[in-house]
């Protein structure tokens, strides 16, 4: 074969695989979505299709999230061991139903399944498809035994119901909830690992030694493994049936969309996440660009009243977070929409229609920050994901490196609150800016002490330089209580460490107090870049306690870093959430401004009002407008930065730059 004919067949084949591509667009890509689940008991399974449909059409959602199967079927199934609603009326196909009335409405459905139990007689049959624990025995839940991730219902049996529903119904896209083996029930009773015969012959094979009685590191990467395995095998099936349709669950690889949820729950430790909706959809949207995160506003308390709602400022905030991020907002009801309590269901609807009103701003958005904030320790990470919100400095954040890679992208700093990976040292080396916090040193650039290990104190750390702090200039002390790594000696250091002293009572407070030349921070070039280590967990702290001087240190090591200023200035109160979108195929970039200040410990109200809010982007723009008003604003341009004042925001809001 000649160059010019393998030239030319390279060519064809290139041409004809970007023509199906295009031929077989990503919807939840290339839309604006409007998602409501409505979760089905079984004894939904009477419903008036027309009429649920038109509820969720008159909502303003134009995708629906609907059982169609699993833990209980609601369409008339033919597979062995698949069991419809015992209150499915005869004849009836609910699923199909509603597909082709919401598929009339202009509305997409993506059909819900449950592979994590099943009835007594498929146990009976089959008891090797279950989960067993330690007692031999097996996970039973209100009367659904629970199958295993490594059994033959999910590797095999579960294929031939999806494979049934893939091939009769022309669906939008298929969930799963409850993927894999959970490690609690619905009562929060923990399981402990699986012994079914499959665990226990695939972890001797892949690790050389029997399962764990209790869950550990490796136990739960064989159970995330296992996951992975069927969710591929589970992607190829609809890809292969329904080319068009989305895989959706709560993992990133092998689907189209990152599921998540930002819930509530009665037990879970304070203090409450205000950015749980924020962090869901950031990190899915910039760990995997490619894929559309669907972050579901759960409506309910807890599991136990889940026809008791959140406050309605919960709801409110939760989907305008998603929105600001470039996710859709997303609603989830148990049953339908006529609910017990209709307050959720009216805090909801009208951000849908302002959605709506507006879907062109909520397509194709990627966020453009300059910072990134890798995933660390929740509370290290919730630390530096708080201080940045507050401080109004737009992130990005990510699970993995892979945006650094992106051409299209450049980030001026990166923050590991957690300890950084080894592939981190070419991107400071060739020019990056590195901040990383905690008691794990970078395997680059910086010394500890020979005989260095974790040691744990309540102190405090001394400022010695202020130059390095100018928001910190009549601040001498950072108290300081956890654990530090001790770093090489160093000529003149920054930080130094106070070791505990006398406390109490007040006539002894400090009468042995010790300075010491202790560094508690590292700043050193490196290559072409800089890079800052703090050897114990500011972020921890900062989340935990809100230290205003935690939180002094922590910006003006950002603001050491950071080349030049900030992307953005402003003189907003620290509870406005502010996001930098960009639209790249309309050549615009959306600020999006979310009201956090009707949040109160563990309370939601009406947020107050802000007027005249200043904002200074780095960008060259010449029109500004408010979307809410539609009205343009006054553009200032200063130097490579452009100015507005937005004269009032209510709950949420955005400007478009062009």
């Amino acid at each position: 074969m000649g160059r010019t004919t393998a030239w030319l067949i390279g060519l064809t084949l290139f041409t004809l695989g970007f023509a199906a591509e295009n031929a077989n667009p990503k919807w939840w890509m290339d839309e604006p979505i409007r998602l409501v689940q409505t979760n089905l008991r079984e004894t939904d399974a009477a419903l008036d299709p027309q009429r649920h449909v038109q509820k969720v059409a008159d909502f303003g959602a134009n995708a629906l999230l609907f059982n169609v199967g699993g833990i209980v079927a609601f369409y008339p199934t033919r597979v062995d061991y698949h069991y419809p609603s015992s209150y499915l009326p005869a004849g009836r196909d609910l699923f199909g139903e509603v597909l082709r009335e919401a598929h009339r409405k202009g509305i997409r459905v993506i059909g819900r399944f449950d592979l994590s139990k099943t009835q007594k007689p498929v146990f009976d049959s089959h008891p090797e498809w279950f989960f067993k624990s330690v007692t031999g025995r097996p996970a039973v839940y209100n009367g659904l035994y629970s199958t295993c991730i490594n059994g033959g219902y999910y590797r095999d049996h579960a294929l031939k119901i999806l494979s049934e529903a893939l091939e009769r119904y022309e669906v939008d896209g298929l969930f799963f909830n409850m993927f894999g083996n959970p490690s609690h029930d619905y009562s929060g009773n923990p399981l402990g690992p699986c012994q079914c015969e499959a665990c226990r012959s695939r972890f001797q094979t892949l690790y050389g030694r029997p399962l764990p009685a209790a869950a550990d590191d490796t136990y739960r990467r064989f159970m995330t493994q296992s996951a992975l395995e069927v969710a591929e095998t589970l992607a190829q099936l609809i890809h292969r049936k329904r080319p068009k349709a989305a895989f959706l669950t709560y993992i990133q690889s092998h689907t189209d969309g990152i599921m998540s949820e930002s819930n509530t729950a009665v037990n879970r430790p304070l203090p409450l996440w205000l950015y749980s909706a924020s962090d869901n959809v950031n990190r899915a949207r910039n760990s995997e660009p490619g894929k559309m995160a669907f972050n579901l506003c759960m409506s309910f308390i807890d599991y136990p009243w889940r026809f008791a709602p959140v406050p309605a400022g919960e709801i409110r905030l939760r989907l305008y977070q998603n929105m600001a991020h470039g996710a859709g907002p997303a609603f989830t009801v148990l049953g339908t929409l006529d609910q017990e309590d209709m307050s959720a269901v009216a805090a909801a609807q009208p951000i849908f229609k302002w959605h709506a009103e507006h879907e062109d701003l909520y397509v194709h958005q990627e966020n453009a920050a300059r910072v990134l904030l890798l995933g660390g320790r929740q509370a290290s990470y919730r630390g530096f994901f708080r201080l940045l919100s507050e401080q109004h400095i737009p992130f990005a954040v990510s699970d993995n490196l892979r945006g650094l890679q992106d051409k299209s992208k450049s980030f001026d700093l990166v923050i590991a609150p957690d300890g950084p990976s080894a592939a981190l040292e070419s991107y400071v080396r060739e020019g990056g800016h590195l901040l990383v916090a905690g008691t794990t040193p970078p395997p680059f650039g910086v010394k500890t002490s020979p005989d260095a290990s974790s040691q744990r104190v309540q102190g405090y750390w001394r400022i010695r330089d202020h130059s390095l702090f100018p928001s910190l200039a009549h601040t001498k002390l950072l108290f300081f209580d956890g654990e530090y790594v001790e770093l090489e000696q160093q000529a003149s250091p920054a930080l130094t460490l106070i070791p505990p002293a006398m406390f109490g009572p007040p006539e002894k407070v400090w009468a042995d107090k010790q300075e010491t030349n202790v560094p508690g921070l590292s700043v050193v070039k490196y290559g072409s870049g800089e890079m800052v280590y703090v050897p114990w967990d500011v972020g921890s702290l900062y989340h935990r306690h809100s230290s205003p001087a935690h939180a002094g240190f922590m910006a003006d090591l950002v603001d050491h870093l950071l080349p030049g200023q900030r992307q953005l200035r402003t003189d907003a109160h620290p509870l406005v959430e502010i996001t930098v979108m960009r639209q790249q195929d309309k050549r615009r970039t959306l600020v999006h401004f979310v009201n956090l200040s009707g949040h109160s410990d563990t309370a939601y109200f009406d947020p107050i009002p802000f007027r005249s809010v200043r904002v200074e982007v780095r960008g060259n723009f010449n029109r500004a407008r408010v979307v809410g008003t539609g009205q343009p604003l006054k553009l200032a341009r200063n130097g490579e930065s452009a100015s507005f004042v937005l004269s009032q925001l209510d709950s949420y809001e955005v400007v478009v730059l062009e």
